[in-house]
């Protein structure tokens, strides 16, 4: 396995930066573009889910670490409720939701693997 010497290289944050770019794509379009609340919601809980990966990995111990992945996964939880929502007042169509539900679940999985190793690792 190779060493993880940067943020940028766990490949949690990785997957995660991506859900923040489909993200930003989707609030860009249609009737999302004029609802200010959900919009800003969504990407603010988008956007938590790599910064808190990022800020983690920077912490002076693996406890720390495990708490910033958990809150990232929780973010990434709720971008998947907020989803929910964007469906069903019309903002997605099933196709997007998917694409974009599923994205959400896979950077959660990382950070919950992630999240595991860590706690294993701590002394």
């Amino acid at each position: 396995m190779p060493l993880i010497k940067r943020f940028e290289d766990i490949l949690a944050w990785q997957e995660a930066r991506k859900l923040v770019r489909e993200i930003y794509r989707i609030t860009r379009e249609g009737a999302f573009v004029k609802d200010f609340g959900l919009r800003g919601q969504i990407q603010r809980a988008a956007v938590s889910v790599m910064t808190n990966i990022a800020e983690g990995f920077d912490c002076d111990s693996h406890v720390e670490f495990a708490r910033f992945l958990g809150i990232a996964r929780r973010s990434a939880v709720e971008v998947q409720s907020l989803l929910y929502v964007a469906l069903d007042i019309g903002y997605l169509t099933d196709e997007v939701f998917k694409v974009e539900y599923s994205q959400a679940d896979k950077a959660k999985a990382l950070i919950g693997g992630l999240k595991k190793s860590v706690h294993w690792e701590s002394p």
